[in-house]
């Protein structure tokens, strides 16, 4: 039986939880608290987590009952559980579910609440009782069709997401199957949490499935489970992806592990037009308007055809116009991908609306022990504003300051102390600056890879460096999504987005594919200039990543040599 004062959660009445990190249940605790709070902070000692209303309306729709949470934070709680702790997790959980959106024999829908009185509720907000009219009897509203999404998106903001039970239209059949060996004869299927990903997600067809997010680590085969799902629909499909390497990424896949021919597979980019079964767009052409004013020049392919199945890459980074375009398709099935819910702009709470619920998630350090992604080494290098630079710094405007700690020039000498360590792996140095990049690409002879870079040409390096005839390249943002490069195995981070947790993640995501050829540790490597808001935004941007489970070691760049020996 576990001591008293070996339990490392503490929770309070203001709906904040602690835990400590030193202790034999610190794992088992954070992957608990993973599954129904969110992650506040994270530092060394003590991780905070919050209860948010809608991390537990995500643990309700994936089958938890404040039963199963409350006994959870009691097994690990060192203290008593405040009693208003109690009643909000009860509260809160059992509004998912409350209201429930059908689907009548006519066609019509329905909106349908447990008690009268909460239909009346709903009717004082201005918001709902434009989108709504009377039903036949005093539990339910008429729902116009097309109001589906926005009336879902209104009942969240103000507390009440909707278990929409309406089910989707059927698209235009697709003939596809998962291929048992792909094109160039290696044994393909499945893996085991990629299946259950997919069983969540479309639960044999039944209106309780076909929408919602899969949230697993990058490397972890997300393009997979969506090969799952769309041969589990069979229906034609669009897929939204971030850019055009990542679509032709996703066209390759496709022919490689299904039965889909070339002619199945229409790209819809800013050099293509096509509209076929399986279409690819990139959310840039997507949003491509001709003034700010005008309207989304081809929003109008979300009627093209007819869809059975919208999938979204990257769901976390989806841009707010296809949030609003989503909300008029809500008739056909939805998949999101992303590694973690976090937006920075704050709307999550649309994600779950209007793409759908967290459907499934496995932590990390979980998929890293089962060897289905590699183990990763993670460190914050700390180097000194040079002195030139120190007084530029400490008079500069707050934006201004950022550019100089984050463009420090030193970070140049180590990069060279860990690119010679380094010499016989995979290298990819990445930044947010392109004139330090640029600088760094020449510095080392090295090529680099920018929003400017022609597809061909990204193209052509990807797989020189996959080959091994290049083993450093230099990287814009481009590469925090979609970049296909098993073997890089290192990562240098010389400059990042303010204090963005989800690029943190992106980027660790470029080596955490398992390894054949390079090292089967991947290392990745954050540099930081000491005393300076570069720092600040750097623990900001660890969160996400310190929450599941990778530690980052700090090192001053004086001691660097000292510390590379050691490892």
């Amino acid at each position: 039986m576990t001591r008293y004062e070996e339990k490392p959660v503490i929770v309070q009445s203001d709906r904040s939880i602690l835990l400590e990190t030193d202790g034999p249940l610190f794992e088992e605790a954070r992957d608990c608290l993973a599954a129904f709070s969110e992650l506040v902070k994270s530092p060394e000692h003590i991780h905070t987590y919050k209860l948010s209303p809608l991390a537990l309306w995500n643990a309700a729709s994936l089958g938890l009952s404040a039963t199963e949470v409350v006994d959870s934070l009691k097994r690990f709680s060192r203290y008593e559980i405040p009693q208003n702790i109690l009643a909000d997790i009860q509260d809160q959980m059992s509004r998912y579910g409350r209201i429930k959106l059908y689907r009548k024999d006519d066609g019509g829908l329905v909106l349908s609440a447990d008690h009268p009185l909460l239909i009346r509720e709903l009717l004082s907000h201005r918001q709902i009782k434009d989108l709504v009219f009377p039903a036949e009897d005093t539990h339910t509203l008429s729902v116009k069709a097309e109001n589906r999404g926005n009336l879902k998106s209104a009942l969240i903001k103000i507390g009440f997401p909707v278990e929409d039970l309406a089910g989707y239209a059927d698209g235009a059949p697709l003939e596809i199957a998962v291929r048992e060996t792909t094109l160039s004869g290696r044994p393909f299927g499945l893996r085991q949490y990629q299946k259950e990903s997919v069983d969540a997600f479309y639960l044999n067809g039944s209106n309780q499935g076909g929408s919602g997010v899969i949230v697993l680590p990058c490397g972890a085969g997300k393009t997979i489970v969506a090969i799952g799902a769309i041969a589990a629909v069979k229906s034609h499909t669009l897929i939204l992806a971030t850019n055009t390497v990542a679509l032709r990424q996703w066209k390759s896949e496709l022919l490689d592990k299904t039965t889909l021919r070339e002619d199945d597979i229409g790209e819809y980019s800013g050099d293509k037009k096509e509209v076929r079964p399986v279409t690819i767009a990139t959310y840039q052409v997507l949003t491509y308007r001709k003034t700010k004013n005008s309207p989304f020049t081809h929003f109008d392919l979300f009627d093209k055809a007819l869809w059975g199945l919208v999938v979204y890459d990257e769901v976390h980074t989806l841009p707010a116009p296809v949030f609003r375009a989503t909300a008029s398709i809500q008739a056909k099935r939805r998949l999101g991908l992303t590694a973690t819910l976090v937006r920075e702009d704050g709307q999550e709470e649309e994600v779950f609306s209007l793409i759908g619920p967290k459907k499934y998630d496995v932590p990390w350090k979980v998929l890293e022990k089962q060897g289905w992604i590699a183990e990763a080494a993670c460190a914050e290098i700390r180097v000194p504003l040079p002195d030139n630079l120190r007084f530029e710094y400490a008079v500069a405007p707050k934006r201004n300051k950022f550019r100089i700690a984050s463009t420090n020039p030193e970070k140049i000498v180590l990069c060279e102390k860990l690119i010679e360590s380094h010499k016989e792996d995979n290298i990819l140095v990445i930044g947010q600056y392109l004139s330090q990049l640029k600088e760094i690409a020449r510095h080392f002879k090295a090529p680099i890879i920018t929003g400017q870079t022609p597809v061909g040409r990204r193209q052509e390096l990807y797989a020189a460096f996959r080959k091994g005839d290049i083993k450093l390249i230099i990287v814009s943002k481009v590469a925090n999504f979609a970049i296909d490069l098993p073997d890089a195995n290192v990562a240098i981070q010389v400059s990042g987005t303010f204090g963005s947790r989800q690029e943190e993640a992106q980027r660790l995501g470029r080596i955490l594919r398992p390894k054949v050829s390079a090292s089967p540790q991947a290392c990745f490597y954050s540099l930081v200039s000491k005393d300076t808001c570069d720092q600040d935004f750097a623990l900001k941007r660890q969160m996400f990543l310190t929450e599941q489970g990778y530690q980052y070691r700090i090192v001053e760049a004086a001691r660097l040599d000292e510390f590379m020996q050691g490892e």
